[in-house]
């Protein structure tokens, strides 16, 4: 599943980070920790990876 925003993209990169040990959990917000505890790390690296020359810097939550 590709980002659906740079936010997103940034958020599940630092997620990742914690998964490998390179971050402390405890330093992630809530978004990145979110994703930390629910996504496996290659969730994580395949919306990390996601180019984000097209992708807006936000998206609306639609919940």
């Amino acid at each position: 599943m590709p980002a659906k925003s740079k936010a997103q993209q940034h958020a599940a990169g630092a997620a990742l980070s914690a998964k490998r040990g390179d971050t402390k959990v405890s330093d992630l917000k809530e978004p990145s920790k979110d994703m930390y505890y629910s996504m496996s790390e290659a969730e994580l690296e395949r919306v990390a990876s996601t180019d984000e020359d097209d992708l807006p810097d936000h998206v609306e939550d639609t919940k």
